[in-house]
Protein backbone atom coordinates (compact mmCIF):
# COMPACT_ATOMS: atom_id res chain seq x y z
CA UNK A 1 0.00 0.00 0.00
CA UNK A 2 1.45 3.30 -1.04
CA UNK A 3 0.53 6.79 0.05
CA UNK A 4 0.91 9.98 -1.87
CA UNK A 5 1.38 13.36 -0.33
CA UNK A 6 -1.33 15.83 -1.13
CA UNK A 7 -0.11 18.93 -2.92
CA UNK A 8 -0.07 22.12 -0.83
CA UNK A 9 -3.20 24.24 -1.10
CA UNK A 10 -3.21 27.07 -3.54
CA UNK A 11 -1.64 30.23 -2.17
CA UNK A 12 0.19 28.41 0.60
CA UNK A 13 3.79 29.40 1.20
CA UNK A 14 6.33 26.80 0.06
CA UNK A 15 8.02 24.85 2.85
CA UNK A 16 11.20 26.42 4.18
CA UNK A 17 14.42 24.62 3.61
CA UNK A 18 17.32 24.82 5.98
CA UNK A 19 20.08 26.88 4.42
CA UNK A 20 23.13 24.84 3.62
CA UNK A 21 26.32 25.88 5.29
CA UNK A 22 28.72 27.36 2.86
CA UNK A 23 31.95 25.43 2.55
CA UNK A 24 35.11 27.10 1.49
CA UNK A 25 38.33 25.59 0.28
CA UNK A 26 41.50 27.15 1.61
CA UNK A 27 43.94 28.34 -0.96
CA UNK A 28 47.65 27.68 -0.68
CA UNK A 29 48.50 30.96 1.14
CA UNK A 30 45.60 30.53 3.59
CA UNK A 31 46.47 26.89 4.24
CA UNK A 32 50.09 27.85 4.87
CA UNK A 33 49.04 30.62 7.25
CA UNK A 34 46.70 28.28 9.11
CA UNK A 35 49.42 25.68 9.43
CA UNK A 36 51.92 28.19 10.80
CA UNK A 37 49.33 29.51 13.27
CA UNK A 38 48.45 26.02 14.52
CA UNK A 39 52.11 25.02 14.90
CA UNK A 40 52.94 28.24 16.75
CA UNK A 41 49.90 27.88 19.03
CA UNK A 42 50.81 24.27 19.71
CA UNK A 43 54.38 25.15 20.65
CA UNK A 44 53.33 27.95 22.98
CA UNK A 45 50.14 26.57 24.52
CA UNK A 46 49.03 23.05 23.64
CA UNK A 47 52.30 21.17 24.08
CA UNK A 48 53.20 22.84 27.43
CA UNK A 49 49.69 22.18 28.74
CA UNK A 50 49.92 18.58 27.60
CA UNK A 51 53.27 18.27 29.41
CA UNK A 52 51.71 19.56 32.64
CA UNK A 53 48.84 17.10 32.36
CA UNK A 54 51.24 14.26 31.60
CA UNK A 55 53.33 15.12 34.66
CA UNK A 56 50.18 15.14 36.77
CA UNK A 57 49.17 11.75 35.40
CA UNK A 58 52.58 10.28 36.22
CA UNK A 59 51.94 10.91 39.89
CA UNK A 60 48.74 8.90 39.78
CA UNK A 61 45.22 9.72 40.87
CA UNK A 62 46.01 9.14 44.54
CA UNK A 63 48.82 11.70 44.46
CA UNK A 64 46.50 14.18 42.74
CA UNK A 65 43.80 13.77 45.40
CA UNK A 66 46.28 13.80 48.28
CA UNK A 67 47.87 17.00 47.00
CA UNK A 68 44.62 18.90 46.60
CA UNK A 69 43.11 17.67 49.85
CA UNK A 70 46.20 18.60 51.84
CA UNK A 71 45.37 21.33 54.33
CA UNK A 72 47.99 23.83 53.16
CA UNK A 73 47.38 23.33 49.44
CA UNK A 74 43.60 23.43 49.83
CA UNK A 75 43.87 26.68 51.80
CA UNK A 76 46.09 28.22 49.12
CA UNK A 77 43.76 27.21 46.26
CA UNK A 78 40.68 28.38 48.18
CA UNK A 79 42.26 31.76 48.96
CA UNK A 80 43.34 32.20 45.34
CA UNK A 81 39.96 31.39 43.80
CA UNK A 82 37.94 33.46 46.30
CA UNK A 83 40.20 36.50 46.03
CA UNK A 84 40.25 36.23 42.23
CA UNK A 85 36.44 36.06 42.14
CA UNK A 86 36.09 39.08 44.42
CA UNK A 87 38.58 41.09 42.39
CA UNK A 88 36.78 40.14 39.17
CA UNK A 89 33.46 41.39 40.56
CA UNK A 90 35.14 44.64 41.58
CA UNK A 91 36.65 45.03 38.12
CA UNK A 92 33.29 44.44 36.45
CA UNK A 93 31.84 47.43 38.31
CA UNK A 94 34.81 49.79 38.52
CA UNK A 95 36.18 48.88 35.09
CA UNK A 96 32.83 49.69 33.47
CA UNK A 97 32.62 52.98 35.40
CA UNK A 98 36.15 53.99 34.40
CA UNK A 99 35.51 53.10 30.75
CA UNK A 100 32.30 55.15 30.84
CA UNK A 101 34.12 58.17 32.27
CA UNK A 102 36.92 57.93 29.71
CA UNK A 103 34.50 57.71 26.76
CA UNK A 104 31.50 59.84 27.73
CA UNK A 105 33.04 62.60 29.86
CA UNK A 106 35.43 65.38 28.88
CA UNK A 107 37.73 66.73 31.58
CA UNK A 108 41.26 68.01 32.09
CA UNK A 109 43.77 65.17 32.36
CA UNK A 110 41.57 62.64 30.58
CA UNK A 111 44.32 61.61 28.16
CA UNK A 112 46.80 61.21 31.02
CA UNK A 113 44.37 58.98 32.91
CA UNK A 114 43.81 56.96 29.74
CA UNK A 115 47.56 56.28 29.58
CA UNK A 116 47.88 55.45 33.28
CA UNK A 117 45.26 52.70 32.96
CA UNK A 118 47.84 50.60 31.10
CA UNK A 119 50.57 50.94 33.74
CA UNK A 120 49.79 47.52 35.30
CA UNK A 121 50.39 46.04 31.85
CA UNK A 122 53.75 47.78 31.50
CA UNK A 123 55.19 47.20 34.97
CA UNK A 124 56.92 43.90 35.76
CA UNK A 125 54.82 42.23 38.41
CA UNK A 126 57.66 42.16 40.94
CA UNK A 127 58.00 45.93 40.48
CA UNK A 128 54.26 46.28 41.03
CA UNK A 129 54.68 44.36 44.29
CA UNK A 130 57.49 46.69 45.33
CA UNK A 131 55.36 49.76 44.56
CA UNK A 132 52.44 48.38 46.58
CA UNK A 133 54.74 47.45 49.46
CA UNK A 134 56.18 50.96 49.56
CA UNK A 135 52.71 52.51 49.62
CA UNK A 136 50.76 49.99 51.72
CA UNK A 137 53.52 48.28 53.71
CA UNK A 138 54.97 48.79 57.20
CA UNK A 139 56.52 52.13 56.20
CA UNK A 140 53.45 53.41 54.36
CA UNK A 141 53.53 57.19 53.86
CA UNK A 142 49.72 57.29 54.13
CA UNK A 143 49.50 55.18 57.26
CA UNK A 144 47.88 52.11 55.68
CA UNK A 145 49.62 48.80 56.33
CA UNK A 146 48.04 45.71 54.76
CA UNK A 147 51.22 43.65 54.40
CA UNK A 148 50.96 39.96 55.28
CA UNK A 149 47.14 40.00 55.27
CA UNK A 150 44.42 38.78 52.92
CA UNK A 151 43.78 42.40 52.00
CA UNK A 152 47.28 42.49 50.54
CA UNK A 153 46.35 39.62 48.21
CA UNK A 154 43.17 41.41 47.15
CA UNK A 155 45.00 44.70 46.60
CA UNK A 156 47.77 43.13 44.52
CA UNK A 157 45.30 41.24 42.32
CA UNK A 158 43.14 44.35 41.87
CA UNK A 159 46.20 46.32 40.74
CA UNK A 160 47.41 43.89 38.07
CA UNK A 161 43.92 43.15 36.67
CA UNK A 162 42.56 46.71 36.56
CA UNK A 163 42.96 47.34 32.79
CA UNK A 164 41.19 44.23 31.48
CA UNK A 165 37.54 45.26 31.81
CA UNK A 166 38.35 48.89 31.01
CA UNK A 167 40.03 48.02 27.74
CA UNK A 168 37.35 45.57 26.61
CA UNK A 169 34.41 47.85 27.42
CA UNK A 170 35.93 51.10 26.17
CA UNK A 171 35.88 50.29 22.41
CA UNK A 172 32.27 49.10 22.62
CA UNK A 173 31.18 52.32 24.30
CA UNK A 174 32.95 54.34 21.63
CA UNK A 175 31.04 52.48 18.89
CA UNK A 176 27.59 52.84 20.46
CA UNK A 177 25.43 55.28 18.55
CA UNK A 178 23.92 58.14 20.51
CA UNK A 179 20.79 58.06 18.30
CA UNK A 180 19.50 54.97 20.10
CA UNK A 181 19.82 56.63 23.48
CA UNK A 182 18.15 59.79 22.19
CA UNK A 183 15.29 57.72 20.80
CA UNK A 184 14.82 56.02 24.17
CA UNK A 185 14.84 59.39 25.91
CA UNK A 186 12.27 60.77 23.46
CA UNK A 187 9.97 57.85 24.34
CA UNK A 188 10.11 58.82 28.01
CA UNK A 189 12.83 56.48 29.28
CA UNK A 190 14.95 57.84 32.10
CA UNK A 191 18.72 57.62 32.25
CA UNK A 192 18.71 54.53 34.42
CA UNK A 193 16.17 52.76 32.20
CA UNK A 194 18.10 53.72 29.07
CA UNK A 195 21.30 52.36 30.55
CA UNK A 196 19.66 49.14 31.76
CA UNK A 197 17.59 48.38 28.66
CA UNK A 198 19.64 49.90 25.84
CA UNK A 199 23.31 50.32 26.78
CA UNK A 200 23.98 47.48 29.22
CA UNK A 201 22.90 44.63 26.87
CA UNK A 202 25.45 45.89 24.35
CA UNK A 203 28.17 46.02 27.00
CA UNK A 204 27.57 42.60 28.57
CA UNK A 205 29.68 40.62 26.03
CA UNK A 206 32.62 43.00 26.47
CA UNK A 207 32.24 42.98 30.26
CA UNK A 208 32.15 39.16 30.25
CA UNK A 209 35.29 38.99 28.11
CA UNK A 210 37.12 41.40 30.40
CA UNK A 211 35.95 39.50 33.47
CA UNK A 212 37.26 36.23 32.03
CA UNK A 213 40.67 37.77 31.37
CA UNK A 214 40.71 39.36 34.80
CA UNK A 215 39.89 36.10 36.61
CA UNK A 216 42.38 34.05 34.60
CA UNK A 217 45.15 36.55 35.33
CA UNK A 218 44.25 36.78 39.03
CA UNK A 219 44.38 33.07 39.81
CA UNK A 220 47.79 32.78 38.17
CA UNK A 221 49.39 35.91 39.65
CA UNK A 222 52.76 35.51 41.35
CA UNK A 223 55.17 38.44 41.19
CA UNK A 224 53.07 41.19 42.76
CA UNK A 225 52.18 38.93 45.72
CA UNK A 226 55.67 37.80 46.74
CA UNK A 227 56.63 40.98 48.59
CA UNK A 228 53.31 42.26 49.90
CA UNK A 229 51.45 39.13 51.01
CA UNK A 230 54.29 37.55 52.98
CA UNK A 231 53.46 34.04 51.68
CA UNK A 232 52.21 32.87 55.07
CA UNK A 233 50.82 29.29 55.00
CA UNK A 234 47.07 29.07 55.72
CA UNK A 235 46.84 32.87 55.68
CA UNK A 236 48.29 34.61 52.62
CA UNK A 237 49.93 31.82 50.58
CA UNK A 238 48.36 31.64 47.12
CA UNK A 239 48.34 28.71 44.70
CA UNK A 240 51.14 29.98 42.45
CA UNK A 241 53.49 30.27 45.42
CA UNK A 242 52.43 26.81 46.54
CA UNK A 243 53.41 25.50 43.12
CA UNK A 244 56.84 27.10 43.52
CA UNK A 245 57.24 25.44 46.92
CA UNK A 246 56.52 22.02 45.44
CA UNK A 247 59.01 22.61 42.62
CA UNK A 248 61.73 23.71 45.04
CA UNK A 249 61.14 20.50 47.01
CA UNK A 250 61.43 18.40 43.84
CA UNK A 251 57.78 17.31 43.81
CA UNK A 252 56.86 18.05 40.20
CA UNK A 253 53.79 15.82 40.25
CA UNK A 254 52.25 17.79 43.12
CA UNK A 255 53.13 21.10 41.46
CA UNK A 256 51.49 19.92 38.25
CA UNK A 257 48.41 18.81 40.18
CA UNK A 258 47.90 22.31 41.59
CA UNK A 259 48.54 23.82 38.16
CA UNK A 260 45.98 21.45 36.65
CA UNK A 261 43.24 22.42 39.10
CA UNK A 262 43.92 26.10 38.43
CA UNK A 263 43.69 25.41 34.71
CA UNK A 264 40.36 23.61 35.14
CA UNK A 265 38.92 26.43 37.26
CA UNK A 266 40.03 29.04 34.73
CA UNK A 267 38.55 27.07 31.82
CA UNK A 268 35.21 26.62 33.63
CA UNK A 269 34.95 30.35 34.33
CA UNK A 270 36.03 31.36 30.83
CA UNK A 271 33.62 28.95 29.15
CA UNK A 272 30.79 30.03 31.44
CA UNK A 273 31.34 33.70 30.70
CA UNK A 274 31.64 32.95 26.99
CA UNK A 275 28.29 31.15 27.02
CA UNK A 276 26.78 34.12 28.85
CA UNK A 277 28.01 36.66 26.36
CA UNK A 278 26.87 34.52 23.41
CA UNK A 279 23.35 34.25 24.82
CA UNK A 280 23.16 37.99 25.46
CA UNK A 281 24.48 38.75 21.97
CA UNK A 282 21.93 36.34 20.45
CA UNK A 283 19.08 38.01 22.31
CA UNK A 284 20.30 41.43 21.25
Amino acid sequence: MTTTLAPPPAGAAPPRRRPRRATTTLGAPSALGLGVAVVWFSLLVLIPLAAVLATTAEGGWSNFVDTLTGAQTFAAVKLTVLQAAQVTLLNVVMGTVIAWVLVRDRFWGRSVLNVFIDIPFALPTIVAGLVLLALYGPQSPIGINVANTERAVFLALAFVTLPFVVRTVQPVLEELEADVEEAAASLGAGRLTTFRRVILPSLVPAIAAGAALSFARAISEFGSLVLLSGNLPFRTEVASIRVLSYIENGNLAAASAVATILLVVALVVIVGLDVLQRRVSRRG
